[in-house]
């Protein structure tokens, strides 16, 4: 259906470990490949056109999780501390570098990015019910589900404060994109009570759960660089094509990622939809059956559905996919002004669908 590294002080230094974590798992894959120096060329790349912005940003996420009482705020550091991809905050600020300098306020807006993401993961582990996250326990498990909604609201808060102080005009786009986010987690969550494998359902979910934070990071980006209208709609085109790609590619790692530190099959034992789980019914309908029982909780058919799903060549067409759609989100950028920026963003962009290869 649809087809100049830094320069820090010690106290510094200790603040861009996440960062340094982040840009380093983009491609943990090809790293296990051997190639080690591309990563680390890439990592100071991106340090030399983004310098301090980067340890900025961590800077006020690390400030920003603890805003607000105990325990709620100690359960979003638990999960915020522990870094991640950050793939919004870079599309964010190096979308932002296409067209000038980067200016304090796209920092701020950069932050925002990352704690509506990670916002979006604390409840998602609830919903999920789930119990890892970044290689530690899930918040949920270590403060409980009360506690991990109430830090997921706190990072939402936050956000939205930090948007309406440093820029009110981006507001009601963000407000427009949680609605979206909103919207394709219910969507995902009605799947629990009503087994639904059809590919429209899965296509809405990818879009607005996932994507459109990407584009969202993308097009704002551009826009606090004051961007042209066109140029603005070509990073969110750009942004929602990356964050296509970035899901396809993790669906497929719910198969064969045990080298990433995605936990194998753990979408598969939740019963969550992903393209590869979706074309595997459509092409074995006899799927349907125990994939219903998984569904039901019955955990015994993951390993016989999950050898069906490969041997049905799924997984190949989703990676197909995301290779297309990464080519699409290269292309998109074809219409800015070439430069070390928008280099870069065609590189992250490559290097996370190399996570499936």
């Amino acid at each position: 259906m649809f087809q100049e590294n830094l320069k820090l002080s010690k106290a510094q230094e200790s603040m861009t470990i996440p960062v340094n974590n982040s840009i380093a798992a983009l491609s943990s894959s090809a790293r296990s490949r051997g190639q080690d120096a591309r990563l680390e060329r890439r990592l100071e790349e991106i340090q030399s056109v983004l310098g301090e912005d980067l340890v900025w940003v961590e800077r006020g996420l690390a400030e920003a999780v603890k805003t607000g009482p105990s325990p709620a705020n100690e359960a979003a550091a638990h999960l915020v501390s522990r870094g991640g991809k950050r793939i919004r905050p870079l599309a964010l600020l190096l979308s932002a570098a296409c067209f000038g300098p980067i200016t304090p306020v796209a920092r701020e807006l950069a932050v925002v990015a990352e704690l509506v993401h990670s916002a979006t993961l604390l409840h998602d582990d609830v919903v999920d019910e789930g119990t890892e996250r970044r290689g530690a326990p899930t918040a949920r498990r270590v403060f409980g589900n009360a506690v991990s909604v109430l830090a997921g609201d706190l990072l939402l808060v936050n956000a939205l404060e930090r948007t309406l102080e440093h820029a009110p005009d981006v507001l009601p786009d963000l407000v427009l994109t949680l609605r979206r986010l909103v919207e394709g987690e219910i969507v995902q969550l009605r799947g629990r009570t009503q087994l639904d494998v059809s590919e429209a359902t899965y296509e809405r979910v990818l879009r607005d759960k996932t994507a459109s934070l990407f584009a969202w990071a993308a097009r704002t980006g551009a826009r606090l660089a004051r961007a042209s209208a066109a140029d603005q709609e070509r990073m969110s085109g750009f942004g929602e094509r990356l964050g296509i790609a970035f899901q396809l590619v993790d669906d497929v790692l719910d198969y064969s990622g045990e080298r990433t530190g995605k936990t194998l099959l753990g979408d598969l034992r939740e019963g969550k939809l992903t393209l590869p789980l979706v074309l595997a019914v459509a092409r074995d309908p006899d799927l349907a059956e125990p994939l219903s029982r998984i569904h039901a909780g019955d955990q015994g058919p993951v390993e016989a559905v999950s050898r069906r799903v490969v041997a049905s060549g799924a997984c190949e067409e989703a990676r197909h996919r995301a290779r297309r759609f990464t080519d699409a989100a290269i292309e998109a950028l074809r219409g800015i002004t070439a430069g070390p920026a928008r280099a870069l963003l065609e590189a992250v962009t490559s290097q996370l669908a190399e996570r499936a290869s």
